[in-house]
């Protein structure tokens, strides 16, 4: 038991400073839960209230910081948390194995065109919203919110990689955006793990303090240190959700 919550407080340190600065804390937090023992449909649902205290608290530090444009994402969040909802109702009718190619196709997309395009992301070109930009952000916050809660992997990513190219944020800036429709999306599913009894709260309090902790590290370190920072992080978690699908599907 020592060893197990060992093992799980420190990766989930790391997952959640990960996930902070450029998503794809997932990739450590729940094979870590799996490592120990854990049945999966459990591991999710444990897995999902740590990290859902683990962004929350990341919204709150970028949103101190001034990194998140609330104009924009006030219309977002109501629109990712009804998305989210969706998704996880729809998940319990139809099996998401279907999604796995497409998604490892647009997943690969996302980290080489960010690695090819040098300049992209490191500047912030943010010039405004008008009626088109914000109705499709509305549209990208709901698909990406039923799909946070349908499937998930690569989610972080993907919002990350809308608000930049769509909005012309930084990475430091649409990481922060990102943020708050990732706690959304993460709020709601919650919900529905908790009504159907799959969390482990043994497991989940130690991992949500250690997940708060590194979150907080990991927000601090984006803000610091910047678009340099958080790109380079951002290229690789994109990879390696895409090594790990690929693996899966073949």
């Amino acid at each position: 038991m020592l060893v197990s919550l060992t093992i799980l407080c420190t990766l989930s340190f790391l997952a959640a400073a990960v996930d902070a600065i450029a998503g794809g804390g997932g990739l450590i937090s729940l094979p870590a839960l799996l490592l120990v023992g854990i049945p999966p449909h459990l591991a999710l649902g444990t897995n999902k209230f740590a990290a859902t205290t683990a962004s929350f608290n990341s919204s709150l530090t970028f949103a101190r910081s001034g990194k998140v444009h609330f104009p924009l994402v006030k219309w977002q969040v109501p629109f990712t948390f009804v998305g989210a909802f969706l998704g996880v109702w729809t998940v319990l009718q139809v099996s998401p194995d279907f999604l796995n190619k497409i998604v490892l196709f647009l997943i690969l997309f996302v980290g080489v065109y960010t690695a090819l395009h040098k300049g992209l992301g490191l500047e912030d070109r943010f010039h405004g919203l008008r009626p088109i930009t914000t109705s499709l952000g509305i549209l990208f916050a709901f698909v990406l919110g039923f799909y946070d809660g349908f499937f998930g992997p690569g989610t972080g990513s993907f919002l990350i990689f809308a608000f930049i190219t769509l909005y012309g944020f930084d990475f430091v800036s649409a990481s922060a955006n990102s943020k708050i429709l990732n706690f959304t999306s993460n709020f709601a599913s919650l919900i529905l793990f908790a009504w159907n009894h799959k969390i482990l709260y043994l497991y989940g309090i130690p991992m949500a303090i250690f997940m708060i902790l590194g979150s907080r590290f990991g927000t601090q370190l984006a803000i610091k240190n910047g678009a340099q920072l958080v790109k380079p992080i951002f290229i690789v978690m994109s990879l390696l959700v895409a090594i790990k699908m690929a693996w899966q599907a073949f």
